[in-house]
């Protein structure tokens, strides 16, 4: 058993689940944020172009999109939750590094903030899965054969 294979165990071992509620609550504030991207596609594509890695804009704001859209449900529903986190993981990142951080903590438009606490939520479930309450341990327990 890899190094990998002992996280993954010991967290689906060891998360609670009234932290199913985290979940889903992370998962649905992540899809909504992809459904304000779609609906306003300028507003994401004015935060990439002024920053440091805009000349990858469109590619993007396409990746950004898909990923909090289909990450988001995923998460929400606990199915290929650590996949859907590592997708995660760098949008966050970006907007953490190269988006929000000119703009600081106590900005009036700054989400900052909530980039850092939802960065903290997706590592967190990256270690502890997506627990008991979640379409993986649905599956996990009812294997078909």
């Amino acid at each position: 058993m890899n190094l990998v294979q002992k996280i993954e165990s010991w967290g689906d071992t060891h998360q609670t689940k009234w932290l199913a509620f985290f979940r889903i609550l992370l998962g649905a504030v992540i899809f909504f944020k992809g459904l304000f991207f779609i609906s306003n596609t300028g507003a994401i594509d004015t935060m990439i172009s002024k920053s440091a890695v805009s000349i990858y804009a469109v590619f993007l704001t396409h990746y950004v999109t898909l990923v909090h859209i289909m990450g988001g449900l995923l998460i929400a529903i606990g199915l290929l939750t650590r996949l859907s986190v590592l997708c995660q993981i760098p949008v966050l990142l970006g907007a953490i590094i190269f988006v929000n951080a000119d703009k600081g903590f106590y900005s009036i438009h700054s989400e900052l903030g909530l980039s850092i606490i939802v960065l903290a939520l997706l590592l967190f479930f990256l270690v502890f899965g997506s627990g008991s309450y979640s379409v993986d341990e649905f599956m996990r327990k009812h294997v078909h054969t």
